[in-house]
């Protein structure tokens, strides 16, 4: 009775949590077993035995996706997020098992010292000193009143926590990084050490390859036996048709022939701007004058050629059917040369922060300045040198060199072009005011401006109903067929690959980013064979599983293409190593048909044989070896060897060895990134962020 008393007092609490589990159950049944580990519900990884929690990860991934304003992708995000708590993660344990501590106190002398932080008005005495008491009163009040400033500010603190941990364990490894003289020694003799040898090579490639049998089970016990080496991520692999949703021909037509009924209307119209937006074009009113370099090639002569009121089209231009209607014609140089003083005002575009005149302040010194040029011109270059804001015209006396019609902002650009050489004026721009003096022109010819109707050339309903229809009918035929290839051949279909997907890309090559796709090959229910229709912009695709490899050992099917050169070269050595034994290299060349090559000035610097190529093996042997002996059988990158060293010929030994020494330090410490990625190689990492992803 008591159990039962027990199981009644506690009923409630049982139902609601059955009730979630069957819930999660009938969203993915593979999730149930997973309820109930709450290891597995609340963590998505482990550094070292210490979780990373989804709560974690999701702060952070929120917190960085503000930061950079929604301009990445949620996976790029995530990477990002995922490297900076495992590179916080694994620098605090390193300090931790160093009984290194970065305290509050170290975090906030480097907060304070900050030059923006000393340098801000709002926390300085009346003596213009930073005062630190006001700081922290700043910081209160943020905490207490503006949650988005202070999440601000605790970013930055926690930011300056990690770099001060990730510098102290830096600096204290690389304080470690030095040399000794005798290294610098060894460095020097190593790198000008010369030698002398005569060698016979026999390559691999002499061997033909058909006589070299590779089994599978050798394939796969090297795998096993460099298991470092093939090390793999999941990986699927897919295959897919894709069906894009193209204007036809006929669409084309269609479109053109509506555009020709609306010419008439358009010719008559008072308000291009009205009929531009009341006729839907997909193109906006441009108010400028264009040349005729500017305009599509294959109309211009004759856009060029017609009148004000003119209607040219319709025309295809890129992605458009357009009309153009002439709507001004005159003449205007296609470059010009001016000066001008720049008087700006609060407000302005790019205005310094010691300005402080007003806009009717900076109109009344524009127009003053103005009087007085206008009256003598020859006191311009001198007022431009002391008024003008901009500094680089204004050591040239305002000078701004020759420049085109597109090159300015409009109101400056339209002064310039449609006056006249020796005209004078001021104009206002979003920078200011400009007192502007055209001081030149050049190349005056036929402008004009159009206002240009456009329609995207896009395709029909019944396009896209058709479009539609083939990949549903390639989908029915794929579910028939057992081979995905063969059902696309028989349907006159390119099957396209997508070979080696990992469980956290984006992007399917040739379809971009299609994360979609991805989470959809990575799904638990998804299996080899599986396939899907996907309807993406502006096309659809028909996706099929053709393979799939969990994480661990590359399978042998994967890693043949790289091992097997590997093994076949190691067989080949040993068919050859009896035909370099002896010790007469002229009777070995002989032998094999060959001839003893010779080596001079060999260094382990640059490992390269003459007329064979690099063989670090091969030099590193030489190094070793006694002179005038001869060494047999020896394999190198590219064949099999016997040689015999002649002649060893020592640097001169220096006074002392601290160039050498110090550049070797220098060089290990330049090398500190390598750091961070060494540590992690040796971390227990447990990586699970794709749960979250394709489930």
């Amino acid at each position: 009775m008591a159990v039962l008393s027990k199981i009644r007092e506690r009923s409630m609490f049982l139902i609601i949590i059955i009730g979630l589990a069957l819930f999660a159950f009938v969203l993915d049944p593979s999730t149930l077993g997973d309820f109930f580990n709450s290891s597995k519900v609340n963590e998505i990884g482990e550094v070292d035995g210490e979780a990373i929690s989804r709560q974690e990860f999701a702060n952070e991934l929120e917190a960085y996706k503000q930061q950079t304003g929604g301009r990445v992708s949620e996976m790029q995000a995530a990477k990002t997020v995922w490297d900076n708590i495992l590179r916080k993660k694994i620098y605090s344990n390193q300090l931790e098992e160093a009984g290194i501590t970065i305290g509050e106190a170290d975090v906030w002398n480097q907060i304070v010292s900050a030059q923006f932080v000393q340098n801000n008005p709002e926390y300085q005495n009346e003596a213009g000193l930073f005062d630190e008491t006001k700081f922290k009163q700043f910081l209160a009040n943020e905490k207490e009143n503006n949650t988005q400033l202070w999440s601000q500010w605790s970013n930055y603190m926690n930011q300056i926590r990690d770099n001060a941990e990730r510098d102290t364990y830096n600096n204290l490894v690389t304080a470690g990084l030095g040399a000794s003289l005798k290294e610098g020694e060894l460095e020097y003799m190593i790198d000008n050490t010369k030698l002398d040898a005569k060698f016979v090579y026999v390559p691999y490639t002499s061997v033909a390859d058909s006589l070299v049998k590779i089994k599978k089970s050798e394939v796969e016990a090297y795998i096993k036996s460099h298991a470092d080496e093939f090390k793999v991520e999941a990986t699927r692999d897919i295959s897919y048709v894709k069906f894009d949703i193209k204007a036809t021909p006929g669409d084309e037509q269609a479109i053109k022939n509506d555009l020709a009924t609306l010419i008439e209307d358009f010719k008559v119209s008072e308000n291009n701007q009205l009929f531009l937006s009341e006729n839907d074009s997909d193109t906006s009113l441009n108010t400028n004058f264009q040349f005729k370099s500017s305009l599509n090639q294959v109309v211009a002569n004759t856009i060029f050629e017609g009148n004000k009121g003119d209607v040219v089209g319709p025309y295809k231009d890129k992605d458009f059917f357009k009309l153009t209607k002439i709507t001004e014609v005159t003449q205007m140089p296609d470059s010009a040369r001016a000066s001008h003083i720049l008087i700006p005002f609060v407000g302005a575009q790019r205005v310094a922060p010691e300005v402080t005149r007003t806009e009717d302040e900076a109109k009344k010194l524009a127009d003053s300045l103005y009087n007085v040029v206008k009256r003598r011109k020859s006191k311009f270059e001198g007022l431009a040198k002391e008024f003008s804001s901009d500094k680089g015209s204004a050591a040239k006396g305002g000078d701004l060199d020759w420049f085109n019609y597109t090159r300015m902002t409009p109101a400056f650009r339209d002064f310039v072009f449609e006056g006249k050489k020796g005209d004078m004026g001021v104009v206002k721009s979003p920078f200011g005011f400009h007192i502007i003096k055209i001081d030149n022109q050049k190349n005056k010819q036929k402008v004009l401006k159009l206002a240009t109707y456009g329609r995207k050339i896009v395709p029909s309903e019944a396009t896209e109903n058709d479009v539609f229809r083939k990949a549903e009918e390639f989908a029915l035929a794929v579910s028939k067929a057992s081979d995905f290839s063969e059902a696309a051949k028989e349907n006159s279909y390119r099957a396209m690959p997508a070979v080696g997907l990992k469980a956290l890309d984006e992007n399917v090559p040739s379809l971009g980013k299609e994360r979609q796709i991805v989470s959809w090959a990575f799904n638990s229910d998804t299996k080899i064979g599986d396939f899907k229709r996907f309807d993406l912009e502006g096309s659809h695709v028909v996706a099929y599983v053709t393979d799939a490899a969990e994480k661990g050992l590359m399978t042998v099917e994967k890693a043949v293409s790289k091992v097997r050169p590997i093994l076949i070269n190691e067989k080949k050595a040993a068919m050859l190593k009896d035909k370099l034994e002896g010790d007469d290299l002229e009777k070995i060349a002989k032998d094999n048909k060959t001839y003893v090559r010779l080596g001079n000035k060999i260094t382990l610097k640059t490992p390269t044989l003459s007329g064979v190529g690099v063989e670090p093996k091969i030099v590193g042997a030489m190094y070793n070896a006694e002179l005038n002996k001869i060494y047999n059988s020896v394999e190198g990158s590219r064949g099999v060897y016997a040689f015999k060293v002649t002649k060893k010929e020592l640097p001169t030994a220096l006074p002392n060895y601290d160039a050498n020494r110090k550049r070797i330090t220098d060089t290990r410490k330049r090398q500190t990134f390598k750091i961070y990625e060494a540590i992690k190689k040796a971390s227990d990492i447990e990586d699970n962020r794709a749960i979250m992803y394709t489930n």
